[in-house]
């Protein structure tokens, strides 16, 4: 017999060991398997091959409803719960913990698609100019800025980087610069002259003085005011204080500066692989969501500006 928190504990060390799983989404999978222990340990369940289908299902239900103190989940946050609980039932039934995976036979909750929101070319700017580039703090970011919009990398992957990673770039603008996406997979994207300029001054004019007030100085970047490196966290506080800053009236992320950075690309006539490439997706399906952003966009000007679109 194999208690779920054991068998949980065995599934994350597998995803860490021998999966090579990202420390986010390690993180993320602990942390919606703890709601399903939970779950599991108020239905008196003992022995994770006594799971049933039914066990699942009432978890996906209780994160819908808000059970147990919570707040509802969205449907895509069930969604990513369950993901996770089948991983780990596919992980006990390969295992020998579970005679099969019971989680396979829970509906995932079907999803509405939403169409990611990105920027204007002004509100862009405005953002990217927000920063006061007189001082340390604001040279660092304005380079994590132009470092989101300039390449589309995710912000982990931007938080991620050290400095040798970049210098060669800033001498030579065709090296391009190499990111390790979601399971460590490689890809080179161009830096653009406006993040080499902002990256460079922040090398030069900034970093040093931030670097000094680290108990260990490390190869990071990007730090934050004690000379570590910056968190993905500090990342989007910093994101949401300029787009404030900026006088733009809406949620703004990292990951919207993503989204303006494909959606910019397509609208200025890339081809949508070329886009995938770019920003790491394993499935074109995956980048074509933006092409639906832009037929949106064309849609609005035209009923806005056409007298017969009405």
């Amino acid at each position: 017999m194999t208690s779920p928190e054991r068998a949980v504990a065995a599934y994350l060390d597998h995803l860490t060991a021998e999966v090579g799983a990202s420390r986010n989404t390690v993180s993320g999978y602990r942390r919606d398997l703890a709601r399903y222990l939970a779950h599991l340990e108020a239905a008196g369940i003992a022995d994770v091959a006594s799971v049933l289908p039914e066990h699942v299902a009432s978890f996906a239900a209780a994160l819908r409803a808000g059970a147990q103190g919570r707040r509802p989940l969205a449907v895509s946050s069930v969604a990513r719960a369950l993901a996770a609980v089948r991983s780990f039932h596919a992980f006990c039934a390969t295992d020998g913990e579970a005679p099969d995976n019971v989680a396979v036979r829970v509906a995932v909750p079907k999803q509405g698609r939403r169409l990611p929101k990105a920027l204007a070319l002004d509100q862009v700017q405005a953002l990217l100019d927000a920063p006061d580039r007189s001082t340390p703090a604001g040279l660092r970011d304005a380079a994590l800025l132009e470092l989101l919009y300039g390449t589309g990398a995710r912000v982990s992957e931007v938080v991620g980087l050290d400095v040798d990673d970049v210098t060669a770039q800033l001498d030579d603008p065709d090296l391009g610069l190499r990111l390790f996406g979601k399971g460590r997979k490689e890809r080179i994207v161009p830096l653009g002259s406006y993040a080499r300029d902002a990256v460079g001054a922040w090398l030069v004019r900034g970093r040093p003085a931030l670097i000094g007030r680290a108990k260990r100085p490390g190869p990071a970047l990007l730090l934050n005011s004690r000379g570590e490196r910056l968190s993905r966290q500090s990342a989007f506080s910093i994101v949401g204080e300029h787009a404030g800053r900026a006088g733009i009236d809406a949620d703004v992320s990292p990951h919207t500066l993503r989204h303006s950075f494909a959606t910019h690309l397509l609208d200025g006539g890339a081809d949508v692989r070329v886009v995938q490439e770019l920003l790491g997706h394993a499935s074109v399906t995956t980048t074509q969501i933006y092409t639906l952003v832009t037929a949106e966009h064309l849609r609005e000007v035209f009923t806005a500006a056409h007298p017969r679109a009405r």
